[in-house]
């Protein structure tokens, strides 16, 4: 058994429960609100960060790219040719290296931005944490989203996935990040149509499901989020 704690709006924790989902496994999941400093998820995780997955009595794992890893390493070759990481050191290389962009770079100047001033502030206002929104955060992170697409448009026009000719963890990553902006109704799809298409294509997936099942308080997803054929 599996568990992940997680957020469903932590772009890293989609990530993950979109890997779990690829290589065919289940887990229990287990929400955490990191801000909440929860002494129990302290004790597994100092950092206080998302996701963190445990299997069975195992020590956590802590952290999207440890825990892709594990996923690789212990599940990888059973997939055979949908193995999520490529065979080559160079393929594999690549895939790293547009991970580290959609969970490094996309999420602090997207998903993050945006996720926090509408959504995690106020559920920290809750717990009387002084937590004002910031209207310059969100039209920075607005900004920024198209400048990612137009990246991601310009990865699949030669290609049908974003780091070759097969969908791999890069492809998860960016997905993971487009969902949460999604959720809040925050991707002008209008203006991307081959990014669209392809996001379409993720997001029929099984793995993909639990996510477009997912709910936050006072948030309402607009009503293509759950719709497969947008």
């Amino acid at each position: 058994m599996i568990r992940l704690y997680h957020h469903p709006l932590s772009v890293p924790s989609r990530f993950i429960r979109l890997a779990v989902g690829e290589c065919e496994l289940t887990c229990e999941l287990i929400e955490e609100r990191p801000w909440e400093r929860r002494e129990e998820f302290l004790l597994m995780n100092p950092a206080g960060t998302l996701p963190v997955m445990q299997e069975d009595n195992g020590p956590p794992i802590v952290g999207a790219w440890p825990a892709s890893e594990y996923l690789d390493e212990t599940r990888g070759f059973a997939l055979d040719e949908h193995r999520l990481l490529p065979a080559s050191a160079d393929g594999r290389a690549e895939v790293r290296r547009l991970l580290d962009w959609f969970l490094g770079k996309f999420d602090p100047e997207v998903t993050v931005y945006l996720a926090e001033e509408r959504v995690i502030k106020r559920e920290m206002s809750r717990l009387g944490m002084d937590s004002s929104p910031d209207s310059s955060l969100l039209r920075a992170g607005r900004a920024n989203i198209r400048m990612h697409l137009r990246y991601i448009d310009h990865l699949i026009v030669e290609q049908s996935w974003l780091a070759g000719d097969r969908m791999s963890y890069a492809d998860l990553a960016a997905a993971a990040a487009l969902s949460v902006a999604d959720f809040l109704g925050e991707v002008p799809w209008q203006e991307y149509e081959e990014v669209k298409d392809w996001y379409a294509r993720i997001k029929s997936r099984p793995s993909f499901r639990p996510l477009l099942n997912d709910q936050m308080r006072g948030v309402a997803p607009p009503a293509h989020y759950a719709d497969l054929d947008f």
